[in-house]
């Protein structure tokens, strides 16, 4: 806050900036605000305004609408609290184009936020409280290997500092032996998971003995078949003479009646 007598440079973000003058502040109205507005003192105020101009020449402040350039105009009086000053650029008696807006509550001048302004302040403290809340949820998050992620249920009176695990019970029971307890599916999938996955990035070498194995094995089946086809061949030829031999060595008497030759007639002497 500037103080009240002395001369002050407006930064380049004046939104944080205020100033007041002590000695105006008792008998402030709407007929006085713009004077006061007005003093040399006051870091919003532009002397090479029109206002300036027609305060040096004692000349009424109705003449204003007639002239071309910047101005400083009593937008809203709500007294003996509030006042709005506008700060325009005027083109013509019936054009001005709006340029700031300065609001006096309780002798105290402040800018009025333009709405980008709003928009970054509103966005910053969104995503403040938005990281606030990743942050805090991040301490609350839990990993075990057996159950995976789960959530702490943290009460509102608890510190938040970081959760330690209360220490173990040094008392034991003697004549019983620990169970063991069973792996969860979540952890039989994350394992299996990870084996295939290393097993697929870093594949096992295989020996040469045992890539040598599978060609051996292919030409001693081809090897077998072979000598099986020839055996069988040999077999069937075998088959085939045995069986002319017994058609060549069977008796005539085998022959049916049909084909036996007819009887040799014996002749007797005279």
């Amino acid at each position: 806050m500037l103080p009240g007598r002395g001369v002050g440079c407006l930064p380049d973000n004046p939104l944080g900036l205020s100033w007041h003058d002590s000695n105006w502040i008792p008998m402030l109205n709407s007929n006085n605000i713009l004077d006061y507005f007005s003093e040399r003192s006051n870091p919003f105020y532009d002397r090479s305004c029109n206002n300036e101009a027609i305060k040096m020449q004692r000349l009424s402040m109705d003449q204003l609408s007639n002239m071309i350039g910047l101005e400083y105009c009593l937008l809203h009086v709500q007294e003996p609290i509030l006042y709005v000053v506008r700060k325009q650029h005027r083109h013509s008696p019936t054009h001005s184009t709006p340029i700031a807006d300065f609001y006096i509550v309780a002798g105290i001048v402040y800018q009025a936020p333009d709405l980008l302004s709003i928009i970054n302040s509103h966005m910053m403290s969104s995503a403040y409280h938005l990281e606030t809340a990743f942050e805090e949820l991040n301490s609350l998050a839990r990993f075990h290997p057996s159950k995976g992620y789960s959530w702490e249920n943290r009460r509102p009176g608890q510190p938040t500092g970081p959760v330690t695990a209360p220490p173990p019970s040094p008392v034991k029971v003697t004549g019983k032996r620990d169970i063991e307890e069973a792996s969860s599916q979540f952890q039989r999938l994350r394992v299996d998971m990870l084996l295939v996955e290393l097993t697929r990035k870093f594949p096992l070498p295989l020996p040469q003995a045992l890539s040598a194995t599978p060609q051996n094995t292919i030409n001693n089946q081809q090897t077998n078949e072979l000598n099986k086809k020839e055996v069988k061949q040999e077999i069937k030829q075998e088959t085939i003479q045995d069986v002319n031999i017994k058609q060549e060595s069977q008796p005539t008497n085998s022959l049916s009646p049909s084909m036996r030759p007819p009887p040799e007639k014996k002749f007797k002497p005279a």
